[in-house]
C-alpha cells in the first residue's frame, strides 16, 4: 500500500483551526486468551466514531466481527508520518494491533515526537480485552500441545515413563516450602503443574478412555464444590474443625469405602504412612492398639504415631533432622553450607525437559 493511499487530507468545509488539529491516534489491543469479538465497550465506541480503522493483519482474528459489527477496516499500517498526516483536521485513526504490538509504527511515533518538529497527534494505547485471572494456562497447553506433537523426546513418553518425575517434582516443592525460598517455590510449582498438563495431554491420545485438561480440571472443580457445602450450599462451617468434619463426610459418601484403609498409597515413605493411617484411625474414632514386634520397625511406627496425635508431621520433623544432621557432616569436612546443585544423573534427559527431572 502506497503513501498517499493513507493521507488524510480534511473536507473542504472544514474551518482553518479544525484542519490545523493535530487529530488523534488510538493502538487497539486484544488479547489472544479472550474468544475474538468479545471487546470492552470503550473499544466498540473508539471503534465506531473512528475515520479510520487500521490492520496490518489481513488474518487478525478480530476482523470478521468487527466487519459483522459494521466496522470498515482496512488492510495495512502506514509509516510514523503518514499516520500523523492521516490525522491532519482533527481525524480519529485507530490501529488494530497485532500480536506484537507495531513495534516498528511506535518506535518511528516515538521518533518523530523526540523530534520536536511535528505536531503530534493525541496518542492513546487502548487494550479492547483483558486476560482473566489463569488464562495464561491456555498458553501453557498450547504449548504442551506442539512440544507433545513435535519434540522427539516428549512425543515418546507414556504414563508409566513419567511416574518419576512426578515424585520427584513433589519432593522439590516440599523442599522449596520448607526453605521458604519464594522464586523456587513459584518455579517448582510450575514444574508439578507440568507434570499434569503432559498427564493429562498423554491421556487424550488413549484409544479406550481418553481425557483432557479439560476433564480433569472438570472433575476437580466438581469435587471442590461439592466438599464446600457451607461455601456453595446451604451448610455452616465456622471452624477449621466444621470444615474438616464436612469434607470427610461427603468424602465417604462419594467413595462408599467400607474401610478407613482404602485410598491410603501404601507406595509413599513409612513414616507418611503410617502417619496416615494414624490421622484415619483417630477420624474415625477407632480405637486400635498399636502392633507389638521386635525391631526398628515398629519403634518407628510408634514414634510416627505419636508425633501424628500431637500434630506433628514426622517425614517433615525427620527432614529437619537430616538437615542438620546434613549440616553437621559437612562442618566436619570442613565445608560450609550446601548450596550447589546437584549435577544431572546420567541417562536423565538433557536440555529441553524442563522441569521433568531434578535436573530440571
Amino acid at each position: 500500500m502506497n503513501a498517499t493511499s493513507f493521507e488524510g487530507a480534511p473536507d473542504q468545509g472544514r474551518d482553518a483551526e479544525a484542519s490545523a488539529a493535530p487529530g488523534r491516534v488510538v493502538l487497539l489491543t486484544t488479547s489472544h486468551r479472550v474468544a475474538p469479538g468479545l471487546l470492552s465497550w470503550p473499544a466498540w465506541r473508539a471503534l465506531r466514531d473512528a475515520d479510520r480503522v487500521l490492520c496490518a493483519d489481513g488474518a487478525h482474528p478480530q476482523l470478521p466481527y468487527l466487519r459483522e459489527a459494521g466496522i470498515a477496516v482496512e488492510q495495512g499500517v502506514p509509516s510514523a508520518q503518514e499516520l500523523v498526516d492521516a490525522c491532519a483536521g482533527g481525524r480519529t485513526v485507530v490501529v488494530v494491533a497485532t500480536g506484537e504490538g507495531e513495534p516498528q509504527l511506535t518506535d518511528g511515533l516515538a521518533r518523530l515526537a523526540g523530534s520536536g518538529r511535528v505536531r503530534m497527534p493525541e496518542l492513546e494505547l487502548l487494550p479492547a480485552s483483558y486476560d482473566l485471572p489463569g488464562s495464561r494456562l491456555l498458553d501453557l497447553v498450547q504449548v504442551m500441545d506442539r512440544i507433545r506433537a513435535e519434540c522427539p523426546w516428549s512425543s515418546r513418553q507414556t504414563h508409566k515413563g513419567l511416574a518419576k518425575y512426578g515424585i520427584e517434582e513433589a519432593y522439590e516443592l516440599v523442599e522449596a516450602i520448607e526453605a521458604g525460598d519464594r522464586e523456587e517455590l513459584r518455579e517448582e510449582l510450575g514444574d508439578v503443574l507440568l507434570q499434569v498438563v503432559f498427564h493429562a495431554r498423554i491421556a487424550e491420545e488413549d484409544p479406550d478412555a481418553p481425557f483432557s485438561i479439560d476433564d480433569v480440571a472438570g472433575g476437580i472443580v466438581a469435587k471442590l464444590i461439592h466438599r464446600h457445602p457451607h461455601v456453595f450450599g446451604d451448610e455452616t462451617a465456622t471452624t477449621p474443625e466444621e470444615v474438616k468434619e464436612h469434607w470427610l463426610r461427603t468424602k465417604a459418601i462419594e467413595k462408599r469405602r467400607t474401610s478407613v484403609t482404602e485410598g491410603v498409597p501404601l507406595g509413599q515413605p513409612g513414616l507418611a504412612l503410617a502417619a496416615k493411617l494414624s490421622s484415619r484411625v483417630r477420624s474415625a474414632g477407632l480405637v486400635v492398639p498399636l502392633p507389638q514386634g521386635e525391631g526398628i520397625g515398629y519403634e518407628l511406627l510408634a514414634l510416627a504415631v505419636h508425633a501424628e496425635a500431637e500434630g506433628v508431621d514426622p517425614e517433615a520433623a525427620l527432614r529437619a533432622a537430616a538437615r542438620a544432621y546434613r549440616d553437621a557432616v559437612r562442618a566436619a569436612e570442613g565445608l560450609g553450607p550446601e548450596t550447589a546443585e546437584t549435577e544431572p544423573e546420567a541417562g536423565e534427559p538433557g536440555p529441553g525437559a524442563g522441569g521433568l527431572g531434578s535436573e530440571a
